[in-house]
């Protein structure tokens, strides 16, 4: 009886993607499972491709045509069943191929690759894993011949611990010779074990009863019914900002660690994971787990160890801790639940939203989403019924909600002010400085210059892989394509199409941070957009020296606008939100309505009141009075009533099918001949509904050299819709279409990718 592996191999485009069938060799009996990662021949010349193991039969009779398996990963680097299950479930919902699932679910760190040992094909890591010398008292000190002070010093200190590592010894001042001469005379024996990593070890653990108001702890009793109820249940936690949210999460993760389950805790963004970090490290100890994206491959590697070892009892972390092998999971709590950052751009283009959902069915968990500014889709479900709604109306301690008002910037220009700061917002800042408070300022773009426009023939200054204008950062003297990277160097004054002047105009977070230390001289400005915090921990260092109050102004893109709390923040400045008021989308105005919420939102948090300037061209646009006035619910049912009319989601689903590729006009015939083919697929079943807009350039039509279009579809995302997609793409593939243009298939984008 031969063992057949069927496995999904690495590099596989989407048309090409399937199950291979290998035989497993003799030696490698007992250690291949589903979920493990292995090594195969593939194509022609064999050359050695890396593979996970989906499927293993017994078959009597194979064919004599298959090949062998060449190597596996150690059992520990392999898939468990509930994550192999999410490989699955990101393939049928997202259309990825195999692989690129498998590699969304496990993390680079913990990723194998090709090798040669002995001049065999082989599996490596990418990143051995470390280890580090233990050491243990096994024998008392003999007087003779007499031990040196080192010697004593090192069998006292195992006789206070059961045993120390050499790292710790060392840092009392014992040295690894020392060490070895121990252990050659049979005093200490050492071994060797797999690192683990504290990454916030200088957090002290302070455990303290958190106290909930009336409000919370109503909330509270509701969501902890849920918890207790043994079935999946979901709910929505919304509430003002400053209603104390994060304590209600606090109280959640309590019970359900006294449950013997896990707390699995999402945010959006890697600015915020400090914050909630250091919250619950303090009250929870060290069983708690990160994953992000900004830890090295070393701390990934050793956090997804930690927590597949059962050694973490919590988890936190942005989108792709919603994959992290944690077991027994009680509660998942995905907190600004309506951040664009919940969805994957990159493929498998996934939603946190409804990975979450399929691990708190399978692990029946609590799932709460949680929100000032809810998404539209999950209000929707609340108030229809779907999922639990618990509200919190009021700020923790009865603090008001900061007053907003409006600068007209019409009125500035007409006034003689040029500057992208408005005399009213300079003038609040002063005051502000005057009185030891602090002040944030959001602008939602980066660079100095936005845009390079020729005075004489008109051109913009584009980049040349993609069609944007190029963006002068002054800091480093260059223009930069903020979409493929492409720099410009020296910044050019003569437009190079006709030789005319090049006027720069548009601003940024590095022109705003000039005009306010010109303006407020001696004012401590803080900048925090992706230029400033590009080295690692940047965000918590910059956070820590705010909260200690080393600036007086925080200025920076949507990383300062939601989840913080100041207590001496007094005042935000809202700049530049015209153009994303504007933007394409049908998400606009949520985005737009949220954004301006959340920053709001970070003033007044303490004993000090909070106030708020709003610097538009339109000050009396409907979404930006309802923002002002903090209005939730007039806001919703606005946006639904359009949502119902125009036949956006909740009403429908919304994918976007993208197409890109080298000859313009290639990409545009392979788009409408996928929407002929879809069309023709779908005349065969007449009951499914289906709208189908396009061919249309995207929003930025050419990225990275490649031309785009897309095809806009509104569905009902079932397993219906998705099959007549794939029927699509597999005959899109049988007409050698994906020659001329590759695909892509999104249920996230609001209308584009």
């Amino acid at each position: 009886m031969a063992t057949i592996a069927k496995v999904a191999v690495n590099d596989a485009t989407i048309h090409f993607d399937k199950l291979y069938s290998y035989l497993v060799p003799g030696e490698l009996a007992g250690r291949l499972w589903p979920g493990g990662i292995v090594l195969v021949p593939f194509g022609r010349g064999n050359r050695p491709r890396m593979a996970v193991v989906l499927e293993l039969t017994q078959e009597s009779d194979p064919p004599t045509r298959l090949k062998t398996l060449l190597d596996a990963a150690p059992e520990d680097a392999r898939l468990t069943p509930d994550l192999l299950s999410l490989v699955r479930f990101l393939r049928e919902r997202y259309f990825c191929t195999w692989y690129e699932a498998v590699k969304a679910v496990i993390p680079y760190g913990a990723q194998y690759c090709p090798g040669v040992e002995d001049g065999r094909p082989v599996v490596k890591s990418r990143l051995a894993r470390p280890t580090e010398r233990v050491y243990h008292l096994v024998g008392a000190l003999a007087e003779k011949p007499k031990p040196g002070p080192r010697q004593r010093m090192a069998v006292e200190l195992l006789q206070q611990n059961e045993s120390m590592t050499q790292h710790e010894l060392e840092q009392q001042g014992v040295s690894k010779t020392t060490l070895d001469a121990l252990c050659a005379k049979g005093v200490l024996r050492v071994s060797e074990r797999y690192k683990s990593l504290d990454l916030f070890s200088q957090i002290p653990y302070e455990p303290r009863p958190v106290e909930l108001s009336a409000e919370q702890q109503a909330a509270c009793d509701q969501l902890e019914a849920d918890l207790l109820s043994g079935e999946p249940r979901a709910a929505l936690l919304y509430g003002v900002t400053g209603s104390g949210k994060t304590s209600v999460f606090v109280k959640l993760i309590e019970k359900t660690l006294a449950m013997g389950r896990k707390a699995l805790v999402l945010v959006p963004e890697i600015g915020l994971t400090p914050q909630m970090i250091r919250r619950l490290k303090a009250l929870f100890g060290n069983r708690l787990a990160v994953q992000h994206s900004a830890l090295n491959n070393t701390e990934r590697l050793l956090q997804w160890r930690m927590i597949q070892q059962g050694e973490a009892d919590i988890v936190v972390g942005t989108r792709s801790a919603i994959f992290a092998p944690l077991s027994n999971i009680g509660l998942i709590i995905l907190d600004e639940e309506q951040e664009h950052t919940y969805q994957s751009e990159s493929a498998p283009r996934y939603s946190a939203h409804d990975v979450a959902k399929k691990r708190a069915a399978a692990e029946k968990a609590l799932l709460v989403f949680a929100s000032a500014t809810p998404r539209t889709e999950t209000m929707f479900a609340a108030r229809s019924g779907r999922i639990r709604l618990v509200t919190l109306r009021e700020r923790y301690g009865g603090r008001p909600l900061p007053t907003v008002e409006f600068v007209d910037m019409r009125a500035e220009l007409a006034a003689g002010n040029p500057r992208e700061l408005s005399a009213r917002l300079i003038s609040e800042l002063a005051e502000n400085l005057q009185r030891g408070e602090q002040s944030i300022l959001l602008l939602n773009r980066r660079g100095y210059n936005t845009v390079a426009i020729c005075s004489d023939c008109g051109e913009v200054l584009k980049c040349p892989n993609c069609s944007v204008p190029l963006v002068y950062h002054k800091n480093r003297q260059m223009l930069l394509c903020h979409h493929c990277g492409h720099q410009l160097q020296p910044v050019p004054g003569l437009c190079p199409a006709c030789g005319g002047k090049l006027l720069y105009s548009g601003f940024g977070t590095q022109r705003v941070e000039e005009e306010l230390a010109a303006a407020l001289p001696g004012a401590r400005i803080l900048r925090m957009d992706q230029d400033s915090t590009m080295q690692k921990n940047a965000h918590e260092r910059m956070f820590t020296r705010f909260a200690r109050q080393e600036y007086d102004i925080l200025l920076g893109t949507q990383m300062v606008a939601k989840g913080l709390d100041f207590e001496k923040v007094t005042l935000v400045g809202v700049l530049g939100i015209d153009s994303m008021l504007f933007g394409q989308g049908f998400r606009s105005y949520e985005n737009t309505f949220s954004l301006i919420t959340q920053v709001v939102g970070r003033g007044g948090r303490a004993e000090l009141p909070g106030r708020a300037l709003i610097q538009t061209a339109v000050p009396e646009h409907p979404v930006l009075q309802l923002a002002a006035g903090q209005d939730y619910e007039a806001f919703y049912q606005e946006e639904i009533a359009f949502r119902k009319l125009c036949l956006y989601p909740p009403y429908c689903a919304f994918c976007v099918v993208g197409f890109s590729g080298s000859q313009d006009g290639a990409v545009f015939a392979a788009a409408h001949r996928f929407g002929s083919i879809l069309a023709e697929q779908a005349a065969r079943q007449p009951r499914l509904p289906l709208r189908v807009l396009g061919p249309t350039p995207m929003n930025i039509a050419m990225l990275n050299g490649k031309y785009r279009y897309k095809l806009t579809l509104k569905c009902r995302n079932d397993a219906a819709f998705r099959a007549l997609m794939r029927q699509t793409l597999e005959e899109y593939g049988e007409q050698k279409l994906p020659a001329r243009a590759s695909v892509a298939i999104d249920f996230n984008s609001d209308g584009d990718m």
